[in-house]
């Protein structure tokens, strides 16, 4: 196990820059294995399991950094060994005194992040990765807008958690009914909009762009951060735009899943 102090180097930043455009922060990636603590179902469709283990010099300074798991998936390589395909999920919470991190997830459709968080317990082991980077969002503008379905809600409450007390916040959060809704430990000054899906299918239809046309804003200069499928994150990045004069340069919509793909992590820019 590595006993050096962990790397971030900060990519350089052009001249004039805007003081609240978000920064890169790049870290010394390294791979490590991790047991489970503890288990916790934190809602109808969503898992908390706490890790602890090899977690020195790990560092995330982003809220929506994103480390690699690697879970079985039930078949095994050229050499016998089992394959290990890695996903992407959001470091909720890491605890360097503990010496814990916690994942959330959020269960859907079968595959093998779902699988193995179904059946999660404590003693089990898991390989993570990352994070390679941090994207840091200052938390200097008049009011931050936070949009997203499940796979999006990690960040979303870390974010809560972590923005400076009395901090204004206006939350659209897509979930499939009232048992999947959230409650978010924060001391900022946050509106929570729940869009429930009613039984439809995840990232199908139009729900969170019809809730964002009724949504409440404040006045104001605001970040607006997205996650969600990816399709949907692209409309309402362009609706954000379009509709509510969001500046593009304060702004990060991300596909964080794609409807019949799997692995997709994208991120839309102009």
């Amino acid at each position: 196990m590595s006993t050096s102090a962990p790397v971030a180097t900060r990519d350089a930043a052009p001249p004039n820059l805007d003081p609240r455009a978000p920064r890169r922060v790049r870290h010394e990636a390294r791979r490590r294995t991790l047991s489970v603590k503890h288990v916790d179902k934190i809602a109808a469709h969503m898992i908390r399991v706490t890790l602890t283990g090899d977690l020195e010099g790990f560092v995330s300074l982003g809220f929506d950094d994103h480390i690699k798991l690697f879970f079985p998936d039930g078949t095994t390589n050229a050499e016998g060994a089992p394959n290990m395909p890695g996903r992407d999920f959001t470091p909720r919470r890491h605890d360097p005194a503990a010496n814990t991190l916690e994942v959330d997830f959020a269960i859907h459709d079968a595959g093998p992040a779902t699988r193995w968080a179904a059946q999660a317990a404590p003693g089990q082991q898991l390989a993570i990765g990352g994070p390679r980077g941090s994207f840091i969002i200052p938390t200097t503008y008049d009011w931050h807008l936070l949009i997203g379905d499940e796979t999006g809600l990690p960040a979303i409450a870390r974010r809560l958690a972590e923005l400076p007390a009395g901090t204004r916040v206006v939350v659209l959060g897509e979930i499939d009914g009232p048992a999947d809704e959230l409650s978010f430990k924060t001391e900022a000054n946050v509106s929570v909009n729940w869009a429930h899906r009613n039984g439809a299918a995840a990232g199908a239809g139009d729900v969170l762009e019809k809730a964002l046309k009724s949504l409440k804003m404040p006045s104001g200069d605001f970040y607006a951060w997205v996650a969600c499928e990816s399709l949907v994150a692209k409309a309402l990045r362009r609706q954000l735009i379009a509709d509510h004069g969001a500046n593009p340069n304060w702004m990060r919509a991300a596909g964080y899943w794609r409807r019949g793909a799997v692995a997709v992590h994208d991120v839309h820019e102009d």
